[in-house]
């Protein structure tokens, strides 16, 4: 039986904009999760292709920063990124990888999540790139916006460039000991609604894979068409690791 499984909602959106892969080299495996910046055929039709492209980069470099840095910095160079008016294609991006016998990498690049679930305890594992995270909430003021991303594959900032601007860089990364537990990749649709409504995810992450993204993917779209009526597109990668 397969380890792993995706769920996906459109929402109110009009094209499924995010994008998950996984790939295998040589026994390690890498996940991948991209939230399309934007909802147009061309994110959609790139997010997909960048998906697949970094799982397959982070599982032949055996860890998740590394595949996604590569990433990173092989579109930075694309011409279409350069110059005052450059408008290629961007999406929030996370990877995790597993390799026999090493710890579990997880990277990150936006406003995507990944939380480990380890014997009924929630863990989560990364920390939002957006105007939320800069400028928290507090007695005077909402705090940032959560919906504008302060980094993501396709952007050309550096570390240096982001560490001066919102005081952290373009790629993020998180190690766990190799324990047995449950992975969740998710996208702001996916994970939003639940925070909005005080929903704990871990309590939806039971039954097999499937069963949990689904789960996680269809709660956050009907919650959201209560309080907004236009849910955001959705998914999740739930993935069973070291059993």
């Amino acid at each position: 039986m397969r380890n792993y499984a995706t769920h996906q909602s459109t929402g109110g959106r009009d094209f499924q904009c995010d994008a998950t892969a996984v790939a295998t080299i040589d026994g390690v495996r890498a996940y991948a999760l991209l939230d399309g910046i934007g909802d147009k055929p061309y994110v959609r039709d790139w997010t997909r292709a960048a998906a697949r492209r970094l799982a397959r980069t982070a599982a032949r470099l055996h860890d998740a920063e590394t595949g996604l840095r590569h990433e990173r910095d092989r579109y930075a160079r694309e011409d279409d990124r350069q110059g005052p008016w450059a408008m290629g294609p961007k999406a929030c991006a996370l990877v995790a990888v597993e390799a026999p016998g090493l710890p579990l990498t997880v990277a990150w690049s936006g406003d995507v999540r990944a939380y480990w679930l380890v014997r009924g305890t929630l863990r989560p594992l990364t920390q939002d790139h957006n105007l939320r995270r800069v400028y928290p909430p507090c007695e005077t003021h909402d705090g940032g916006s959560r919906h504008r991303v302060t980094s993501c594959l396709g952007s050309v900032d550096t570390d240096q460039d982001l560490m001066n601007e919102v005081n952290h860089p373009a790629v993020e990364a998180a190690t766990i000991s190799a324990e047995r537990g449950r992975l969740l990749l998710a996208c702001d649709g996916a994970y939003e609604p639940h925070e909005d409504a005080g929903h704990r995810i871990g309590d939806l992450l039971y039954g097999t894979p499937a069963e949990a993204a689904r789960r996680v993917v269809k709660d956050a779209v009907a919650t959201a068409r209560t309080v907004t009526n236009r849910p955001d597109n959705a998914t999740a990668l739930v993935a069973d690791l070291y059993a």
